[in-house]
């Protein structure tokens, strides 16, 4: 599985969530053809969206690009905001119900590339489960970078109560994983879950 990830600053979410299910719901506006699920990550206090739209493949992403340029034109940019950037990922987690998702942590850690599946199998057998188990979590999602060395752990949460209550544990389990994959953790950001459909029966 692959995701494409689209950053976007300003614009206003709410009437873009409004306007997209309105034309989606009266066929005015269609996904591209490929695409299994959305997530769309927000940032208010700095007005900033990620769009995650996932595929099977690279190949099925690279051959949706001219249906996000044609849904991107069928919404005015003071709405949908200023792409800024576009970047494609392998999905190398997959686990719960993004659906019953409200809030998210994203960690990036950066390390050798070629350390990237000893640290994913580490992460997978010891470090998911403790997420899981922490309450208020409903999921959580991996990405990698192979050429860059980079993963982004997304933990998906049921209410930002959820995520700040967790803070403490978060930090903790991110330090172990950094550690057992010698890596480095580079950035960690917080958002609202505005849109999250799930992939059904998507496990990585």
């Amino acid at each position: 599985m692959w995701v494409r990830v689209a950053t976007f600053e300003g614009g206003d979410t709410e009437k873009l969530q409004k306007l997209t299910e309105d034309r989606m719901s009266s066929g005015e506006m269609t996904p591209p053809e490929g695409m299994s699920g959305v997530l769309m990550l927000a940032d208010p206090d700095a007005n900033k969206r990620k769009f995650f739209a996932f595929f099977d493949s690279r190949n099925a992403i690279e051959a949706a690009e001219a249906g996000f340029d044609q849904m991107g034109g069928k919404i005015p940019e003071d709405i949908r905001g200023r792409r800024t950037s576009v970047h494609s990922y392998e999905v190398v987690v997959f686990d719960g119900d993004i659906e019953g998702a409200h809030a998210a942590r994203v960690s990036l850690l950066e390390g050798s590339p070629d350390a990237i599946d000893a640290g994913l199998d580490k992460t997978r057998d010891d470090t998911l489960p403790k997420v899981r188990a922490l309450n208020g979590n409903v999921g959580a999602i991996g990405l990698a970078d192979r050429e860059n060395g980079r993963v982004s752990m997304i933990t998906l949460w049921d209410s930002t109560d959820s995520l700040r209550a967790s803070e403490e544990q978060a930090n903790q389990l991110r330090e172990q994983t950094a550690e057992m994959g010698g890596q480095r953790i580079t950035n960690v950001a917080r958002y609202e879950v505005a849109t999250a459909q799930q992939l059904t029966g998507a496990r990585v």
